[in-house]
Order: structure tokens, then sequence, then C-alpha cells
């Protein structure tokens, strides 16, 4: 019987492929134990915010036209507004 290789990519589409089709199990030899985390959690803290349907929509298109998300430019007023306060 043919060893089984591990997939070389970075890619989370053709990851999920594999996986979907292969147990890990079947690759206990090529695992290793890593001394250090290999993801780290964020340190910034979830917040939500209840917009009207109207509002949101309006945040979601001046980010658009931005060409960033509507949480990146809500998080850019929330900063401005604080550094203004000091």
């Amino acid at each position: 019987m043919r060893a089984k290789k591990l997939p070389n990519t970075d890619s989370i589409q053709e990851l999920a492929k594999f996986w979907d089709t292969h147990d890990l199990t079947d690759f206990a030899q090529a695992l290793e134990e890593v001394g250090e985390p290999v993801f780290s959690r964020s340190k910034h803290a979830p917040l939500s915010v209840d917009l009207p349907p109207q509002e949101l929509q309006r945040v979601r298109r001046l980010a658009r036209s931005k060409g960033v998300n509507e949480t990146t430019i809500v998080r850019e007023w929330i900063l401005q507004r604080l550094h203004q306060s000091l």
C-alpha cells in the first residue's frame, strides 16, 4: 500500500476538500507536536452595534465604496471619536 501524503497548500478550499475525504489518524506518522501556539486569539473584544436596516445599508454602501468591510469603517469612526474626545 502506498503511503498517503499530506497536501502542500495554503488554499483553504483545497485543504477543506482534502479533509472531507481523509481521516487525520491516517497521517499520525506525519504529525509533529509544536511547542508554541500556531494560531493566536485576537486581543480585541467584539462589540455588537444594532442599527436600523436602512442605516446598516448606508454603512455597507460607504464601506464598499472605500474598499473595506463595514466593521473596518465603523471601527475607524469609533477610534476617531475617541481620539477627539481626549
